[in-house]
């Protein structure tokens, strides 16, 4: 059931959902109950089942929250910007600032892919994420610039680099961002476009 809440609802749901997300990025998403999560708001548990039934759709639309927000912050990069080539590039870099940016978001997102229940979300993201990537790869094909291969291959090796290289790179090891995305453009770009 989907309510109609006021600006004071949409301001303690987004609460919530914040706290909860440095709680599970803190902790972990098992041991962190629902419990944890209105103590630490200092609200029954009640206020958290008003605004979600449960924990797990709790953390479900945090990683679907979190992909609509890295894809605003790609379009946003990407704007109306004709060169399929540099929108991926674009894309890549926008990726990596979010990446580096919204870490708590993406060892979210990471846990997420290691748990049966929450495939379906994470495979969701992940087809848009790669349909975003062939729409420009398809378009650099079309113009020449780029290889003319599998789109969803090119697509899937695309993403799968910036994902890796920001774990690793940004995440793992801290580096600096701005690095750690030249390296994927070039290294993806030189792929694409041979």
């Amino acid at each position: 059931m989907t309510r109609k809440l006021t600006q004071r609802g949409r301001d303690r749901r987004l609460q919530i959902l914040r706290e909860a997300a440095r709680l599970f990025s803190e902790r972990g998403y098992h041991p962190t109950s629902v419990a944890d999560i209105v103590a630490s708001l200092k609200v029954g548990k009640g206020v958290f089942y008003w605004y979600f039934p449960s924990k797990e759709e709790l953390f479900v639309e945090l990683l679907r929250g979190a992909h609509q927000d890295l894809r605003r912050r790609q379009q946003a990069a990407i704007g109306d910007e004709p060169d399929p080539v540099r929108r991926i590039e674009l894309g890549i870099r926008a990726s990596m600032a979010w990446f580096h940016e919204h870490r708590s978001s993406f060892n979210l997102v990471q846990f997420a892919a290691t748990e049966e229940r929450f495939a379906p979300v994470v495979r969701h993201n992940r087809e848009v994420a790669i349909a975003d990537a062939v729409r420009h790869i398809k378009d650099g094909i079309v113009e020449g610039r780029i290889a003319d291969q599998d789109p969803g291959v090119l697509a899937e090796a695309v993403v799968g680099v910036t994902e890796r290289l920001a774990q690793a790179y940004l995440l793992e090891r801290d580096e600096p961002v701005d690095q750690v995305a030249d390296a994927a453009v070039a290294f993806c770009l030189r792929g694409l476009m041979g």
